[in-house]
């Protein structure tokens, strides 16, 4: 099952604190990554968010997954189940981008 997952980063500690959260949080997400349950990721220009896809079994999973980010204390996070389109294109999550 894949999820659209919108984040909003809120404030971090300063100092060390912030910076250690900011490196575990790459490791983590080059886990989830590894294991595809983090499939996509695009950053919010100007902003400290981003979008996602996220694959999971079930919802529960998902939760898992998110509430493992060492972040997930300083993040507004809204889910969004996606259900497959007749129209779909098919194109890869994975592949290229398609050339015009």
């Amino acid at each position: 099952m894949d999820f659209l997952v919108h984040m909003d980063v809120l404030p971090l500690p300063p100092g060390e604190e912030g910076q250690s959260l900011l490196r575990r949080e790459a490791e983590r997400a080059r886990q989830l990554a590894e294991a595809r349950i983090l499939r996509r990721l695009w950053r919010i220009p100007g902003r400290r968010a981003n979008w996602g896809i996220w694959s999971a079994a079930s919802v529960d999973e998902l939760h898992l997954a998110l509430s493992s980010l060492p972040l997930f204390p300083f993040l507004s996070i809204t889910v969004h189940p996606l259900a497959q389109h007749p129209n779909d294109p098919g194109l890869p999550l994975d592949g290229p981008e398609p050339s015009s």
